[in-house]
């Protein structure tokens, strides 16, 4: 080339130099930061995708970080827990203790009671206590908040987990299909149904001239039996066979045989009646004429007086009645009667000294049984009185009804009772009232789970629990073979049936009268009232421990958890609750030790499975969210890697290249620089 104005070579040469440094440039920066983009115009699409993903590694750095301090916060809530199920373990230990009154002292028991009082007053400060950076986490400030209390038909209702979304509130609505019923069996094989009754002493009426004698006497007088003695001459003559029953009254009715008929005043009917009433047992009242013409006539005795039930079965059967007399010439009051309804006894008070007859009389007894009411007004007794108005005569004790009522076995019986609580064998005499039977299963119900009660002429078994874990079963070991228990059982074995129902339209788990859903929005466990049917309605209007487990500020990535309160007012169920175990409340351990008992179980059920559902929430839902979100970190991270971070072997290699390439650049241009000069020797 011999131009001297343009050197194109020495253009190219340079060219190509700053290439080279540019090459190198970048070789150089990518090595020194790590990165293969360091400016958007290293790659825009890159920086783009890159930048996406550091914003999805960090939000996932603040979820995990956010999931840890939730675990945190739930082993400092299960820490104090497992403190206060230490407690009510010693509290259980101590009512258990003090029901052994019989071989415990009076101080002993107080020595109890003040233990337990103390434990009361550290769950107490527990509950308040216990916080994590500031906030408590067992005063019910953490609970949910909802309208469950307004509904009359719940009995219980745990909020474990609910996702309120962007409007803040869930409305839940249950609809009941069927209701939980306990298992029942029922029996017959007994006697029939009767109105119970009870009788005693014998009357009858002799007539004597055309007027009348009532004549009563003791059980076992069958009848009066009248002999004419015609050479009679005294008061006449009263006599009685115990063994035949025969009253025997002899006297001269009619005259002598050598004259007619005449009317003899030593055996006039007002003698013979003073005769009766001086004879032992008897007594004798009416007419009052003085003197008979013909010999009365033969007279059979009945019943003097029976007292019969109201109401048929065997209710009444083994009544005791006791006739009290005050003997007290100074009184004339009427007869009054009264029933003691768990003695069974009917208590008959009268005056045989009363001025006035009628106050004394059979009459009087009756109408003083009639007026016998139970405590709702209703008569409980009929009389019948078949002596007129003779003075009353107390019979001889004891007068029961004996099993006149029915409702009795009719063989010796003995059988096993099985429930959800254990089993019982009982082993009951012929002749037993069913509702001495239903007594005895009722005494020992708590040890087997099952209760009984008595319908007209049948026996009915109910389990104490609802559902389908409530049970009968009912084995005969022994009948004697006039029996029919076994043969009317309607069913050996038997068990309830769970509640059937759905929430918000998804199909609840039932379990006796408590029903339980667990959904990704809404977790929550109900008992309503034993054998409920009735449909209801509430709302979750806040409250609740809100979680952001995910790396996106949405309700599907946060986890709403309640913890109730753990103070000793709000911890307990149907049974009550804890501060009532305290000294001088209801169930303290010298007022209801049973109920002590009952309230401290169903606590240590609470606060178990309170902590039960801590550590599932714990376990399932933060340490599974935890793994998962580091995985997806890691996978994150390792995506951004590779499109951000520079590979090192790959740039070590373009470094050398690019510097080669500048060094050979350099001389290159120096070369095309000198080119020109070659121009020179053509001047020369």
């Amino acid at each position: 080339m011999t131009r001297i104005n343009t050197n194109v070579s020495s253009l190219v040469a340079q060219n190509r130099l700053q290439a080279s440094n540019e090459d190198l440039q970048t070789a150089l920066t990518r090595l020194s930061t790590g990165l293969r983009i360091n400016s958007g115009a290293d790659d825009p699409a890159g920086l783009i995708a890159s930048e996406a993903l550091r914003s999805e590694v960090t939000s996932l750095g603040r979820a995990i970080s956010n999931t840890r301090r939730a675990s945190q916060i739930i082993s400092t809530a299960d820490s104090a827990l497992g403190q206060v199920s230490n407690l009510l373990n010693d509290v259980r230990g101590l009512v258990v203790e003090a029901a052994n009154n019989g071989a415990l002292s009076t101080e002993e028991i107080a020595a109890n009671q003040l233990q337990i009082d103390s434990s009361l007053e550290a769950i107490n400060r527990i509950a308040q206590t216990t916080t994590f950076q500031g906030r408590k986490l067992l005063d019910g400030s953490l609970d949910f908040v909802s309208t469950a209390g307004g509904v009359d038909s719940i009995r219980d209702v745990n909020i474990d987990q609910a996702n309120l979304g962007i409007t803040g509130q869930i409305d839940v609505e249950v609809v009941v299909q069927s209701e939980a019923t306990q298992a029942t069996v029922t029996t017959g094989g007994f006697s029939p149904a009767a109105a119970a009754s009870v009788s005693f002493g014998s009357s009858t009426t002799a007539d004597i001239n055309g007027e009348s004698i009532d004549i009563v006497g003791p059980e076992g007088f069958t009848s009066v039996t009248f002999v004419d003695d015609i050479n009679n001459s005294n008061l006449g003559d009263v006599s009685y066979d115990d063994t035949t029953g025969v009253l025997t009254i002899t006297g001269n009715f009619t005259g002598d045989s050598a004259t007619p008929p005449q009317v003899d005043a030593d055996a006039s009917a007002v003698e013979i009646q003073n005769l009766i009433n001086a004879e032992d047992g008897f007594s004798a009242s009416g007419t009052t004429v003085a003197g008979t013409q013909a010999l009365p006539a033969d007279v059979t005795a009945d019943v003097a007086f029976q007292i019969d039930a109201i109401a048929e079965g065997s209710e009444f059967n083994n009544v005791q009645i006791e006739f009290v007399d005050l003997n007290d010439a100074a009184a004339d009051d009427a007869a009054t009667a009264s029933f003691d309804d768990e003695q069974k006894i009917l208590t008959v008070t009268f005056n045989s000294q009363a001025a006035t007859p009628t106050n004394r009389d059979y009459a009087a007894i009756a109408t003083a049984i009639d007026a016998v009411q139970d405590d709702e007004g209703n008569n409980l007794f009929t009389s019948t009185n078949n002596s007129g108005a003779n003075a009353f005569v107390a019979p001889e004790p004891p007068l029961t009804t004996g099993n006149s009522g029915g409702e009795v076995l009719l063989d010796d019986l003995v059988f096993q009772l099985n429930g959800a609580s254990g089993a019982e064998t009982f082993n009951f005499a012929g002749g037993t009232g069913q509702d001495q039977i239903a007594a005895a299963i009722n005494l020992v119900s708590d040890s087997t789970g099952i209760s009984a009660s008595t319908t007209t002429g049948q026996l009915q078994f109910t389990s104490t629990a609802y559902g389908s874990e409530a049970l009968i079963n009912i084995d005969v070991i022994n009948e004697g073979t006039s029996g029919t228990f076994e043969s009317s059982l309607a069913e050996t074995r038997a068990t309830g049936v769970d509640i059937v129902a759905t929430v918000n339209g998804v199909e609840a788990n039932g379990r006796a009268n408590t029903l339980s859903i667990n959904t990704s929005s809404l977790d929550l466990e109900v008992t309503v009232d034993d054998g409920s049917s009735a449909n209801f309605s509430f709302s979750i209007t806040g409250g609740g421990a809100l979680f952001q487990l995910g790396p996106d500020v949405t309700s599907n990535q946060q986890a709403r958890l309640g913890i109730g309160s753990l103070s000793t007012g709000q911890l307990g169920g149907a049974n009550g609750r804890l501060y009532e175990l305290g000294s001088g409340q209801a169930k303290s351990l010298t007022n209801d030790v049973n109920g002590a008992a009952s309230v401290i179980d169903e606590v240590i059920d609470k606060v178990t499975s309170l902590r039960g559902r801590l550590g599932a929430f714990q376990a399932t839902s933060l340490e599974s969210n935890l793994v998962s979100l580091n995985e997806t970190l890691a996978n994150l991270e390792e995506a951004e890697s590779s499109i951000r971070d520079a590979d090192f072997a790959q740039e070590s290699a373009n470094l050398t290249r690019a510097q080669i390439l500048v060094q050979s650049g350099t001389n290159v241009l120096s070369l095309a620089n000198q080119n020109p000069q070659n121009v020179l020797s053509l001047l020369g």
